[in-house]
């Protein structure tokens, strides 16, 4: 039983039509009509699962417009749901405009989950930190790419990126000159499809890989990158030293203890006792 006015947000397979919930196709097979990215992609879906229903087009270059007729829609009393060409819809896909908009109006929005790249990637990694940070598509552009890297470096989490083809390798060149060609990836291509691909290395060996077979440059990819090493919180760094020790000389020791963790973000414990073995051993 479906709810009346309500717009269902429906995950589809990745790549395995298989990959989907009886629950979504049961909501596909009896909403009044299915937003869909592209209506040719969605077709092989559907027609896999003998569903019929009537289907519109939404994507990043029309959501706004089509957002306010499927407002339009619910108000009557239908039912939509929306899905993207492959995966959960919004995640990297064309969805949140309108989900905020019918939100807005008083709609429910109801999930209905299932496949995100990503999450399939990670569950097939062996990282074992339980957090992580998912980017999604870098900028295509190199500054540009470069400079949100740069902005990732000191990330102790895994980073989770998508990547196309057309850019993997310049993506990859990047990676090495932002985090060192000795960070660990996992590589996951075609996820679910028959070149299916987890690749594990160095981010050194990783580039080697890819430009060593042709074949591995194919189809679309979700890189999880090693966070960075947690730092011990019992060793001052040696640029935290030297502030410190420039700033006992002109300062009682609690506020130059004080001023130092706030300008290098150091453990003020640690610094104070620093602070004090250099005052014990006559070092200031």
């Amino acid at each position: 039983m479906l709810t009346k006015s309500a717009l269902y947000i429906v995950a589809t397979p990745i790549g395995n039509l298989n990959d989907i919930s009886l629950r979504a196709l049961d909501v596909l097979a009896n909403v009044d009509v299915v937003a869909a990215e592209h209506v040719h992609t969605s077709g092989h879906l559907l027609a896999h699962h003998s569903i019929t229903t009537r289907r519109i087009t939404l994507h990043q270059h029309n959501e706004t417009v089509m957002a306010e007729k499927i407002a339009t829609l619910l108000a009557a009393g239908k039912t939509v749901a929306l899905i993207s060409d492959a995966g959960t819809p919004g995640v990297s896909d064309p969805g949140a405009k309108l989900v905020d908009l019918i939100r807005q109006q008083g709609y429910p929005v109801i999930p209905i989950p299932g496949a995100n790249a990503a999450l399939c990637a990670l569950s097939a990694s062996g990282i074992v930190n339980p957090q992580f940070l998912f980017y999604g598509f870098l900028p295509t552009k190199t500054g540009a790419r470069r400079n949100i890297l740069a902005t990732l470096k000191c990330y102790t989490c895994t980073l989770i990126f998508y990547e196309a083809p057309h850019r993997i390798l310049d993506c990859m060149a990047d990676l090495i000159l932002v985090f060192g060609a000795d960070r660990k990836i996992t590589i996951a291509r075609e996820l679910t499809k028959l070149f299916e691909t987890i690749h594990v290395s160095t981010l050194g060996d990783a580039l080697a890989w890819l430009k060593t077979d042709a074949n591995q440059q194919k189809g679309e990819f979700v890189l999880l990158l090693s966070g960075a090493a947690v730092q011990d919180k019992s060793m001052v760094s040696e640029q935290a030293q030297q502030i410190l020790k420039r700033l006992l000389a002109d300062l009682p020791l609690k506020q130059a203890v004080q001023l130092a963790a706030d300008i290098t973000g150091e453990n003020r414990k640690v610094l104070y006792k620093l602070a004090l073995s250099q005052q014990e051993s006559g070092v200031v």
